[in-house]
């Protein structure tokens, strides 16, 4: 119908949001924090780049769990992921791509989330479209640090 909103029911909100918690907490990237055994290989410009991504993926989690507290919902445990645990033994060289693999897929979880969303508060979209911003530019520096240590190698 022309003019009709769509709208979204708070279970459905809830399990959107709660997904995108899941992925930024679960994400390769919360091994990436400042002094990272991972990141020592690394230029300066990369391991800054990498650490500031870090930091912005523990950002958005705090962000959203905080908006779904704020909208009433509840939060539940954070899994473990142990499958992880082989990022110990690669190269600065073979994780970068891995690094811009997991963006990618989170850049998708978003796109899907909006998608899912159309219905959704103007806060929680605006969130959202924020966050995917950010992935996209994060994803761009990910990739060129990637060419570049390629070039290095």
């Amino acid at each position: 119908m022309p003019g009709h909103k769509e709208t979204i029911t708070t279970a459905a909100l809830f399990d959107v949001l709660s997904g995108l918690l899941e992925a930024e907490q679960g994400s390769v990237f919360r091994f990436m924090r400042h002094g990272s055994p991972y990141l020592t290989r690394a230029t300066v410009e990369t391991r800054r780049q990498i650490e500031a991504i870090a930091d912005a993926n523990q950002r958005h989690a705090a962000q959203l769990a905080e908006l779904i507290t704020r909208m009433g919902g509840l939060m539940g445990p954070r899994l473990v992921h142990p499958e992880d645990q082989y990022l110990a033994y690669l190269s600065l060289k073979f994780l970068l791509p891995k690094l811009a693999n997991a963006k990618r897929e989170t850049i998708e979880r978003y796109q899907n989330a909006l998608r899912a969303l159309k219905g959704a508060p103007a806060e929680v979209r605006e969130m959202l479209e924020s966050h995917l911003a950010e992935h996209r530019a994060q994803l761009d520096m990910l990739v060129g640090a990637s060419r570049e240590t390629v070039v290095r190698t």
